[in-house]
């Protein structure tokens, strides 16, 4: 650890991790919050819920396929969905600093209610806070939503076996470029938009396969490497994914090799990353691929025995490197 706080430690990436183990994990350190899950599940021997809590700095606050009311509430609802709950409800707080334009905190807020109102959640208590000019950078929405666990047995990583396979939902890294872009003010010829959507639907519909789903998790901040590192160290297996199939859209291809940035290391706000019994992966993905948010849907790779907590990447040329957990922030404030 640094004795100062920096961007990077924000990232989602190893630095993050860092910060969360060594000093909140020390300070409030539980049977619930040290599972390090998307969401804490309580209750699990009565009603089972689960609960979640997020914060959003993004800047820009409004960019290609999205702002952050829509990111606020879409991060919620994903966060629960991949802990296999229905989401149900939702907390907001706004801190707004003084000056802010009425008319965006309008546009903000009906982003959220549209949000909302596809996701089938409600949003039931809040706060604002406005602070003097100069004290915020604008406006932060922090967050918390509640959801009944509705898969049976639920996705956990402990259920993760060797042969598994890994799916994801489309392409990656669209949601930091688009954001990063509109920042910079860059034009490019392929335009690239957030993918910042919901994924309560798409995952209900796989509720049916819960037997051979055996854990989920939204690839945002740190990227699609991050999550696979994350996984793979927790549930002490290896992991492999194949370069050819990772789907990445042209815009994005395009602007990280002018950047100088890896996809796999972009962030994604309408990803989930599946882990699922290799028999059951053709229907799997014929149910997603029918959801309008699914329609990208593809294996990536697989659960292996070898390298116990380490990721690589088979290459089209027969090699394979090692992919690691983010180090440094690519990309700050996407989320």
């Amino acid at each position: 650890m640094t004795d100062k706080i920096l961007l990077s430690h924000g990232s989602g990436g190893k630095q993050a991790h860092d910060l969360i183990t060594q000093i909140f994990i020390t300070s409030f350190g539980n049977s619930y919050l040290n599972k390090l899950e998307d969401s804490a599940i309580l209750f699990e021997n009565g009603a089972s819920l689960a609960f979640t809590t997020d914060g959003y700095v993004v800047k820009p606050r409004f960019f290609p396929g999205g702002d952050v009311g829509k990111l606020a509430v879409c991060g919620t609802v994903n966060d629960l969905s991949v802990a296999g709950a229905i989401p149900e409800f939702i907390s907001c707080g706004f801190i707004i600093e003084e000056g802010f334009p009425v008319e965006d905190l309008q546009k903000i807020v009906t982003s959220m209610r549209k949000a909302s109102e596809i996701s089938g959640v409600k949003i039931v208590t809040g706060d604002t806070k406005v602070v003097e000019n100069g004290a915020a950078d604008g406006i932060f929405i922090t967050t918390a939503g509640i959801g009944r666990i509705a898969m049976s047995p639920r996705p956990s990583i402990d259920r993760i076996e060797t042969g598994d396979v890994i799916i994801i939902n489309g392409d990656i890294g669209d949601h930091g470029i688009s954001v990063m872009a509109e920042r910079e003010g860059l034009k490019f010829n392929v335009p690239v938009v957030s993918d910042c959507a919901p994924l309560s639907g798409l995952i209900r519909d796989v509720h049916v396969f819960a037997g051979d789903i055996r854990f989920m998790r939204d690839p945002t901040r740190g990227g699609l490497a991050t999550v696979l590192n994350e996984i793979s160290s927790s549930a002490e297996v290896g992991i492999e994914i194949y370069e050819d199939d990772i789907p990445v859209s042209d815009g994005v291809q395009g602007m990280c090799e002018l950047l100088g940035l890896d996809p796999l290391y972009v962030a994604n706000e309408g990803k989930v990353v599946m882990i699922a019994s290799e028999k059951s992966a053709p229907e799997i993905l014929k149910k997603m691929r029918a959801n309008e948010y699914g329609a990208g849907s593809r294996v990536i790779g697989r659960i292996t025995a070898e390298h116990p907590g380490k990721v690589s990447m088979k290459t089209p040329y027969g090699g394979s490197r090692i992919i690691d957990m983010l180090t440094g922030d690519q990309l700050p404030r996407i989320c």
